[in-house]
C-alpha cells in the first residue's frame, strides 16, 4: 500500500513538473539547432577573405554541406531518436564502446562547447564598440562581459522552453535585415563577381577552418533530446529544418553583398564587415540594423550552446559519469550546478582570441566527432536490431560511404591545426584520461558495492526462510491473522 502511495505521489509530481516545465516542440528546437551551429551570416566574411574572393565562399557553403553538414544531421537525427535521452552523443559512443570513450567524447565535447561559448560575450562588445567607444577600454569592458555573462546565464537556469522561443525572437530578429538587405540589392546585382578569385591570396588554413566552425556542431542538441515533446518525430523534422536555414543565412547575404558592391577588395572581408555592406547597400539605418541583429545573435547562440553543455553534464551525471549534483534540477527542471559549472568555464576561457579559440575547439570537436561517426558504424554493424524511430534510409555499406567524406574534412581540418592547438588539445587529452578514475571508477565502485550488498541481503532472508521450522512459524502466523477474533481457540 505505502509502495502504491509513493508510486501515485512521484507520477502527480513528475506530471505536475512536466506541466510547470513544458517540452520543446519543432519551431523551438529549430531555433535552438540554427544557434547551436549557425546564428546568422556573422563570422562568414572571413570566408571571402581567406578564399582570396567570392567564389571559393559561395562554393564552399554549397559544397560543405553535403559534404559535412547533412551527412552530421542524418546521424544524428538517427542516433538521437534511437537514444532520446540527456546526453546525446555520450549516451552513443558508451553504448558502442562502454563508459570509458563515453566520458572521454563527454569531456572533449564540453570543453570544445564552453571554449566556444567563450567567443559569444566578447563578440557582443566587439560589435556594440562601434556605436558604444566606451567598450573598448577593459575598466567598463571587463564588468560588462561579467554582468552579461551572469544574466544570460540567469534566463537559462528559468527553464528551456523560455530559451526556445527567445532563440526562435532572436532568429527573426537575426535574420530580417538580410532579407531586407537581399531585396536592396537585387537592381545592382552583378554575377559575375561571384566569379572573382585569387588563388595567391588564398590562407587554406583559414578558409577551412571559417568553413568548419560555421558548419559543425548539428549534434550538439541531442544532448538535451530528453527535453524534447515526441523526439522521434520532432527531431528529425527540426534537424532537416536547420540545415535549410543555415544555407539560406550564409548563402544569400554573401550573394548579396559579393554581387552588389563593385571593386571591394576581398581583404576587407574581415568580422563585421557586413555592417559596411549594409550601409553601402541601404544607408545608415540598415547598418544600425545590422550591428544590433549581429550582437542579438551572440546572446542566441550563448544561450543555444548554455544550455546544450549543461544537460549533457546532466545526462552524464544520469549515466553515473558524474557526482549526483550535477543532475540535480531547480524547479523549473534546469540542471542549476551544471549551468552554474559551464558559465564559470566560459568566464575562465574568455581570455583566449577569437582565431585561438577557432583552432582549439575545432581540433577537439574533430577527435569527437570521429569516435560519433566510428560509434554509428559500429551500433549499425553489431545492433542491427536495434529499435531506430528514424534511420538513415542507407544500408550499412552506404552509410560507410555516406561517412568517408566527413572523416576525410575532420582529418583535414586536424592536419591544418597549428604546433600550439596540437600541444593544448594533447593537454586536454591527457586531463580527460586522468579525470575518468576520480569521477567514473568510485562511482562504478559504489555502484557494485550496494549490489554486492543487495545480494547479501536477498541471501540471508533466502536462508532464513529455508531454515527448519520456520515454515510451521509462518504457517501459524498467517492462520492467527486470517482466523475470525471471536473464533474459539482451540488448545
Amino acid at each position: 500500500m505505502d509502495d502504491e502511495l509513493t508510486n501515485d505521489t512521484t507520477q502527480s509530481s513528475n506530471s505536475s513538473a512536466s506541466k510547470a516545465n513544458p517540452k520543446l516542440t519543432v519551431l523551438p528546437l529549430i531555433a535552438l539547432i540554427f544557434y547551436e551551429v549557425s546564428g546568422g551570416p556573422f563570422g562568414v566574411e572571413d570566408s571571402i577573405r581567406a578564399g582570396g574572393g567570392p567564389l571559393l565562399a559561395i562554393l564552399g557553403f554549397l559544397i560543405f554541406p553535403i559534404l559535412w553538414s547533412i551527412p552530421e544531421a542524418l546521424i544524428t537525427a538517427e542516433l538521437a531518436t534511437t537514444f532520446p535521452e540527456n546526453g546525446g552523443y555520450v549516451v552513443w559512443i558508451t553504448s558502442a564502446f562502454g563508459p570509458f570513450w563515453g566520458f572521454q567524447e563527454g569531456f572533449w565535447k564540453w570543453f570544445s562547447g564552453v571554449m566556444d561559448n567563450a567567443l559569444y560575450p566578447v563578440l557582443f562588445l566587439d560589435y556594440l564598440k562601434h556605436s558604444f567607444p566606451v567598450f573598448n577600454h577593459l575598466a567598463a569592458r571587463i564588468p560588462a562581459l561579467l554582468i552579461l555573462t551572469v544574466a544570460l546565464t540567469y534566463l537559462n537556469y528559468r527553464g528551456l522552453h523560455i530559451v526556445g522561443f527567445t532563440a526562435v525572437f532572436l532568429a527573426i530578429f537575426s535574420l530580417c535585415p538580410f532579407v531586407v538587405m537581399a531585396l536592396l540589392s537585387i537592381p545592382r546585382l552583378r554575377p559575375k563577381q561571384w566569379l572573382v578569385v585569387d588563388f595567391n591570396r588564398v590562407d587554406w588554413r583559414g578558409y577551412f577552418n571559417c568553413m568548419f566552425w560555421n558548419l559543425n556542431y548539428w549534434d550538439k542538441a541531442s544532448t538535451l533530446v530528453g527535453e524534447v515533446e515526441n523526439p522521434s518525430k520532432t527531431f528529425p523534422k527540426a534537424t532537416f529544418g536547420a540545415v535549410i536555414l543555415v544555407m539560406l543565412a550564409y548563402l544569400i547575404p554573401i550573394l548579396a553583398g559579393t554581387g552588389a558592391l563593385r571593386n571591394n577588395e576581398s581583404s576587407e572581408w574581415t568580422d563585421g564587415y557586413f555592417a559596411e555592406v549594409g550601409l553601402l547597400i541601404g544607408g545608415v539605418w540598415l547598418q544600425w540594423w545590422i550591428q544590433a541583429a549581429a550582437a542579438m545573435s551572440n546572446l542566441g547562440l550563448f544561450e543555444a550552446e548554455m544550455s546544450s553543455d549543461a544537460f549533457q553534464l546532466l545526462g552524464m551525471s544520469e549515466m553515473g559519469m558524474l557526482p549526483p549534483i550535477f543532475a540535480s534540477r531547480s524547479k523549473y527542471g534546469t540542471p542549476t550546478f551544471s549551468i552554474l559549472c559551464s558559465a564559470s568555464g566560459v568566464i575562465f576561457l574568455s581570455w583566449l582570441t577569437f582565431q585561438e579559440i577557432i583552432e582549439f575547439q575545432n581540433f577537439l570537436y574533430s577527435i569527437a566527432m570521429l569516435l560519433e561517426i566510428a560509434a554509428f558504424i559500429k551500433l549499425r554493424i553489431c545492433s542491427p536490431d536495434l529499435h531506430r524511430p528514424y534511420k538513415v534510409p542507407l544500408q550499412t555499406f552506404g552509410c560507410i560511404l555516406l561517412c568517408l567524406p566527413p572523416s576525410i574534412l575532420l582529418v583535414l581540418v586536424m592536419c591544418l591545426a597549428s604546433t600550439k592547438t596540437f600541444v593544448v588539445s594533447i593537454i586536454v587529452i591527457i586531463l580527460s584520461f586522468i579525470m575518468y578514475p576520480i569521477f567514473v571508477l568510485p562511482r562504478k565502485k559504489e555502484k557494485h558495492s550496494e549490489q554486492s550488498n543487495m545480494v547479501l541481503v536477498e541471501s540471508d532472508e533466502a536462508l532464513q526462510t529455508s531454515l527448519p521450522g520456520n515454515e510451521e512459524l509462518v504457517d501459524d502466523a498467517s492462520i492467527s491473522l486470517l482466523m475470525d477474533p471471536s473464533a474459539p481457540k482451540h488448545e
